[in-house]
């Protein structure tokens, strides 16, 4: 038997690894990380506490909000073969 993926519009936003390190708590709230041992503004280890466990967001990925409202990383390439834009 085959199966299709419902039609579902999504909340995304790419994920800026700079504009993470610089405004974190403001522009990705669902991103955590650690910030470096001198207390600097160099921040690793970005990660997303999603449903399956912790999961590392890389510059590029895409920031999906589930229809449950958890938040969970999408590699780009992924991403633009899944999604389409939606006119509003």
């Amino acid at each position: 038997m085959k199966y299709r993926k419902k039609p579902v519009e999504i909340e995304a936003v790419q994920f800026d690894y700079e504009k993470w390190v610089y405004m974190r708590h403001t522009a990705y709230p669902m991103v955590n990380g650690d910030v470096a041992p001198d207390g600097g503004m160099m921040a690793t280890n970005p990660v997303i506490k999603t449903l399956e466990g912790d999961m590392k967001v890389s510059d590029g990925d895409y920031i999906i909000k589930g229809v449950h409202g958890e938040f969970y990383p999408c590699k780009p390439d992924i991403f633009e073969e899944t999604y389409e834009p939606v006119d509003k």
